[in-house]
């Protein structure tokens, strides 16, 4: 029996240096995956594979997929009895064969030219997300041979906490697939669309508080006999630099009212632009060659520069608002141009439907 307990404990100790053994490789291929994903170019990968025999978000979608189930496996054998090391290490061996390097091709396949710069950016930014959490949850896996404690699994930063993570970078990686470019440029449109109706409630708000300032003024004119009236002065000329003054010589005021209705203008081109054009957007775009010009598809590298200007707008929009806080008239005609000439771009550069012809859209913003 001495004998039996003695080759027990020595195959326990062999699987448990088999596990240290697999941990420091899989931690350094994470590495290694993470570092090429900043390192590599995208050339290399296409010459292996090419580039209509791999959908770059199919692949993505079943990688992340694979990374979440053995990520369930990997933090239900570290929590539960009995601890098994070559049951892990099956795990980690599989997640090393297949599902991390699938996921490393699908962002290095995710190219530019074809999924736009948007998609490509954004599959890379949410992949690198999955090797980050993955390689938190493999720190987690014991080397005593015993599970985790409750305190270690169930901690603000336990195992559990990190798993949760795992699965939500997964999910956010798979989501890509089920809203494809289009799906992903409505979203971003969106987001863009709704800061600037923030700095519009910004601006009415502000313009708003000047009518009010002025009705405070115009009180304490009246009461010229109030003993605090220097001190009153002094704070209504400090608060008065921050509105509109009750002369408006610089004409702020009727400058706010242009300025909110362009704006409001340009939010309703944000949502045609998604109802009209986004939404209707193929699965996969065409790569940049298929040009505008041959009657084809609007070709990527236009889909990237409007997006670009529909993020830079809302930016134009917070120097805008600056320059009316600043009561800089000048300033203040400077940005809304530029914020309009920018939406007439955005106008130019979608006017055709994705056949090249004509429609409601393209007659909207004529």
């Amino acid at each position: 029996m001495v004998a039996a307990m003695s080759t027990v404990t020595n195959n326990n100790n062999k699987d448990l240096e088999a596990l240290k053994f697999t941990l420091s490789t899989a931690t350094a291929l994470i590495a290694q995956l993470q570092s090429g994903l900043s390192e590599s170019k995208r050339g290399d990968a296409l010459q292996t594979t090419s580039p209509g025999s791999v959908n770059a978000l199919d692949l993505a979608h079943d990688s992340a997929s694979l990374v979440r189930a053995h990520s369930t496996k990997l933090s239900l054998l570290i929590i539960n009895e009995p601890f098994t090391p070559t049951a892990i290490i099956k795990v980690i061996q599989e997640l090393l064969a297949s599902p991390l390097p699938g996921l490393a091709s699908a962002i290095e396949l995710c190219d530019p030219e074809k999924y736009t710069k948007a998609m490509s950016e954004e599959l890379k930014w949410r992949g690198k997300k999955i090797f980050s959490e993955i390689n938190s949850l493999v720190k987690h896996i014991p080397l005593d041979g015993k599970i985790l404690s409750n305190n270690q699994k169930n901690a603000g930063n336990g195992s559990l906490s990190t798993t949760g993570a795992v699965w939500e970078a997964c999910d956010a990686v798979m989501e890509l697939k089920s809203i494809g470019v289009g799906g992903l440029f409505v979203k971003r449109a969106e987001q863009y669309r709704d800061l600037i109706k923030d700095a519009m409630e910004e601006l009415q708000g502000w313009g708003e508080e000047s009518d009010d300032v002025d009705d405070a003024e115009y009180d304490d004119e009246e009461d010229e006999t109030n003993h605090n009236s220097a001190q009153a002065a002094v704070d209504n000329l400090l608060d008065s630099q921050a509105h509109i003054p009750a002369d408006d010589h610089d004409k702020i005021r009727p400058r706010l009212d242009t300025s909110l209705r362009r704006l409001k203008l340009i939010t309703l081109l944000y949502q045609a632009v998604v109802k009209r054009r986004f939404k209707t957007l193929p699965p996969l775009v065409r790569p940049a060659e298929d040009s505008k010009a041959k009657g084809e598809s609007v070709n990527v590298v236009y889909l990237d520069k409007v997006l670009n200007i529909m993020k830079k707008i809302p930016d134009i929009t917070d120097e805008l608002a600056n320059a009316f806080y600043e009561l800089d008239a000048s300033e203040i005609d400077a940005r809304m141009d530029e914020c309009f000439f920018s939406g007439f771009m955005i106008s130019e550069l979608l006017s055709d439907n994705w056949e090249g012809k004509k429609d409601e859209f393209s007659t909207w913003v004529c």
